[in-house]
């Protein structure tokens, strides 16, 4: 199979994972604390990774990796989770999920800050008017930070979005050289030391009151999202590029609306679709000036 296309579908599979994130997020915050959360999440996850790695005898990673490893951790296995589950306090998932239609800027950013990528002009210009469209939406909802409109739930997933793109780029660069589950799995290990001891501090003392959904919200973020979907997410970016394959992410919103509507039976606005549609389009114009 071609490297670009075998990129764009694993990219895609990638995705369409992501996409059960925030509203899995969503539901896992109803019955745990988000700090417990993160921790719980990471060291399941850490578990898992740290199993796959002894069964398939992966070599270590070379101590000129280890630092590209720990930007990894700090922004897809710590940063994300931490700031998108604080935020999902504030704000719904559907509202969160219009957020996401940042990604593909971000990501490309870090793609040409770590990664070397250099994309067209007409990249950036379709890629900043997608994100004036999601800014703009935020700027027009309720709640107000200082003078300029954002409530505290925009501000920790802005801040969430500029975590996980510098992850993206710098873990697409390094599965060049270690592969894409590799990646992930170390970035858990890593992880894992922290995150074991912050689940067993952080551990309520009693599950009696946690219902099944938070339970089924905290599998997947722990299973597909900390890990089976940054498998298949690496490796497209690896193999079709970081600003590329990153593209992808734009359809992330449209899949996140849906299910926050289909299971969490949280409103979507004609305003949340049409932003995100718009986002859509203006990244999909940005695909084809990427390289």
């Amino acid at each position: 199979m071609d490297r670009g296309l075998s990129g764009w579908i694993n990219g895609f599979i990638g995705v369409l994972i992501f996409s059960g994130s925030l509203p899995a997020t969503r539901l896992a915050v109803i019955g745990f604390d988000p700090l417990f959360l993160t921790v719980a999440r990471g060291t399941i996850a850490g578990l898992l990774s740290l199993l796959l790695l002894l069964a398939f005898r992966q070599k270590r990673p070379q101590s000129s990796e280890i630092v590209s490893l720990v930007i990894v951790a700090l922004g897809c296995v710590v940063g994300f989770p931490l700031l998108t589950a604080l935020a999902l306090q504030h704000i719904s998932s559907a509202h969160s999920v219009v957020f996401i239609g940042l990604l593909p800027l971000a990501t490309a950013i870090f793609g040409v800050i770590r990664g070397g990528e250099r994309p067209k002009p007409a990249f950036w210009i379709f890629a900043i008017l997608g994100s004036l469209l999601v800014t703009g939406f935020a700027l027009a909802q309720g709640g107000t930070v200082a003078s300029i409109g954002l409530s505290f739930g925009d501000w920790l997933m802005l801040a969430a979005i500029i975590v996980c793109g510098l992850g993206y780029a710098e873990g697409a660069a390094l599965s060049k050289r270690l592969g894409g589950w590799q990646v992930i799995c170390w970035a858990l290990v890593i992880s894992l030391p922290v995150m074991l001891v912050g689940a067993l501090a952080l551990m309520p003392e009693t599950f009696a009151g946690v219902g099944g959904p938070a339970y089924a919200g905290l599998a997947y973020v722990s299973l597909f999202s900390m890990l089976i979907g940054f498998i298949f997410w690496y490796r497209g970016l690896s193999q079709g590029g970081t600003a590329t394959v990153g593209q992808l992410q734009l359809i992330q919103p449209f899949f996140g609306l849906a299910l926050a509507a289909l299971l969490l039976g949280e409103t979507v606005t004609s305003s949340m679709f049409i932003v995100t549609l718009g986002v859509i389009l203006c990244v999909a114009a940005a695909k084809r000036f990427a390289r």
